[in-house]
């Protein structure tokens, strides 16, 4: 199991990143002796991480129903029992709490506001808990999700929705896509030095081993083709464009 702090420019925030499958990210949230988790979609690196830590398991957070990001639930649930599973509709049969857009709740002493990011899924959700952005497969650093929905306009509009947050929101995103995403958009603009720049540095970071997330909402908006996307129409053809590439 590689368990990795997150630093702010403040010094260390009290979020980890645990890595799962091959690309897959699951998020933990730090508050003392207790930790909540977003998109379990193995067990094993969470239990790792619980057993290593010392911490209690006090939520898991669910951002949509694929595997990959729910697969965990029911052993985490098996061995630390009455935990509470936040998520929408769509994670239903995980969920003890179920959420929907809007909705606000309270967590380790932060607040969490459900955003409906739909398009990947159906019932794709993000939460916003202060400038920290869980956002599963809704937004990648430099690209989004598939749109295996075939709602492209429910995509963009989750695209728009993130296009208003502040710039100073950080993105914690289900996968470590970057490089890839970054390619594309090099291959679509490929006189813009900031996303050759971004690029070069991310590879860098890359052959390093490092990750390449969290990343920023400001930096999303200067290298992110998609959140770029001024219409639909542009953005269905990106996304065509990118399911090729």
């Amino acid at each position: 199991m590689k368990t990795e702090n997150i630093e702010g420019e403040d010094g260390p925030m009290p979020v980890k990143r645990l890595e799962a499958f091959e690309d897959n990210y699951i998020w933990v949230v730090e508050v003392g002796d207790q930790a909540l988790v977003v998109d379990p979609g193995q067990a094993d690196p969470v239990l790792d991480y619980l057993e290593t830590s010392g911490k209690k398991l006090a939520a898991i957070l669910l951002t949509h129903d694929h595997q990959d990001h729910v697969a965990g639930v029911d052993q985490l649930i098996e061995e630390n029992p009455n935990t509470p599973v936040y998520g929408s509709q769509e994670t239903g049969s995980y969920n003890s709490q179920t959420v929907q857009d809007g909705d606000q709740f309270n967590l380790l002493g932060d607040s969490f506001t459900v955003y409906l990011t739909a398009g990947h899924t159906p019932g794709h959700i993000s939460y916003l808990s202060g400038e920290r952005l869980f956002c599963g497969d809704a937004l990648f650093s430099g690209g989004c999700g598939r749109v295996f929905t075939g709602d492209y306009q429910a995509q963009f509009d989750a695209l728009q929705l993130f296009k208003t947050m502040e710039d100073s929101v950080q993105v914690y995103a289900g996968h470590e896509y970057t490089e890839s995403n970054l390619a594309f958009a090099h291959s679509v603009q490929a006189d813009n030095s900031v996303i050759s720049k971004a690029l070069e540095e991310v590879r860098e970071k890359r052959a390093r081993g490092e990750a390449t997330l969290p990343s920023s909402l400001a930096f999303e908006k200067q290298v992110n083709v998609f959140l770029q996307a001024e219409d639909l129409e542009t953005f269905k053809n990106l996304r065509e464009k990118k399911d090729q590439f």
